[in-house]
């Protein structure tokens, strides 16, 4: 098969490497469509390497056909159409997937469609709804909002009863979020969140933070809690180094939870994933949820799709395709 490969100039190229092996409980997908996550730009740079046992090759998410089916395997047959949350491997034509990480494309989706979904749903479901314990009415402050996972973030918010208020890079950004559903928010290049946060939190505080950012925002994302508010850390754009306000914690009895998904177990990915197929999927069935694509590439230029991601001009997902080419 055909996968991207990293050199030692961290230039990317479409070229052969060998077609993944189907182990027990395992399926192996004819990938025909990608999408990228921030993770692959760190993990192209060497800092974020896969799991222990995972494909080397980039991309945590596909979507495409069931190609072969490993032992132990009862809901998948040859042909299905499916998506699925990868720990690597997904910038290639085969991509070797736990069984429970494996979901049906939702209704009459398009593979690139399908494959805009599995990471950042699951990254937002997981922290959101799931850690966090999110309820109907509580507040919430989704930083990046024009991001994959920030788009996501507002429509699933907007779907299970919780106003949001988003952080964004233009004001182009912060209409769209607005027409997404958001309730409020802010572009971070004309003013601090924290003043038009605070409106929005009123008395009682927000109840929960996704963040991505780490550092620079803890002060203010703590001061904006209300009483037994979490905040759920997710990425570390802004900083790994910062002072905290135990005083603050202690008194509003608050949560800060650090997390990731890639590196769970294939359990904890399979109660993810059923959680969503049962509360999300028919959301996404029915249109109340719709996948946000910024762009869709051929994987032949996955450079550019990456350049494309990092310059932050992106809203919603970079989406690549695969061929037989």
């Amino acid at each position: 098969m055909k996968g991207i490969l990293i050199d030692d100039d961290q230039q990317l190229y479409w070229q052969e490497t060998e077609t993944p092996q189907v182990g027990t409980g395992q399926v192996l997908i004819k990938v025909h469509a990608t999408a990228i996550n921030r993770a692959d730009l760190m993990q192209r740079r060497g800092f974020y390497p896969p799991p222990p046992g995972a494909s080397t090759i980039m991309g945590l998410e596909c979507a495409g056909e069931i190609a072969e089916v490993g032992k132990e395997v009862d809901r998948w047959k040859l042909g299905d159409r499916v998506c699925a949350l990868l720990p690597g491997g997904g910038y290639a034509e085969y991509a070797i997937a736990h069984e429970g990480s494996v979901l049906p494309v939702p209704g009459s989706f398009s593979f690139a469609e399908a494959a805009s979904l599995p990471e950042v749903f699951a990254t937002v479901w997981l922290n959101l709804f799931m850690q966090a314990e999110l309820t109907p009415g509580e507040k919430v402050i989704l930083h990046a909002g024009g991001s994959g996972i920030g788009t996501a973030g507002i429509q699933l918010c907007k779907a299970f009863g919780s106003p949001c208020y988003v952080t964004v890079g233009s004001d182009e950004k912060l209409q769209r979020c607005l027409a997404l559903g958001a309730d409020a928010g802010s572009n971070r290049h004309v003013e601090p969140f924290l003043d038009k946060a605070r409106e929005f939190a009123g008395q009682e505080g927000i109840g929960v933070i996704l963040d991505p950012v780490g550092g620079s925002y803890l002060k203010d994302n703590l001061d904006l809690l209300g009483l037994e508010g979490r905040l759920v850390l997710i990425g570390l754009m802004g900083g790994g180094v910062t002072e905290i306000n135990l005083p603050m914690l202690l008194g509003k009895r608050l949560q800060v939870i650090g997390s990731t998904l890639r590196t769970r177990t294939d359990q904890a990915k399979a109660r993810v994933m059923a959680d969503m197929e049962e509360k999300v999927w028919p959301k996404l069935e029915s249109s109340e949820i719709v996948p946000i694509i910024h762009t869709s590439m051929p994987i032949t230029e996955a450079g550019a799709a990456h350049d494309l991601v990092a310059s932050d001009a992106t809203f919603g997902k970079v989406v690549m395709t695969v061929t037989d080419s």
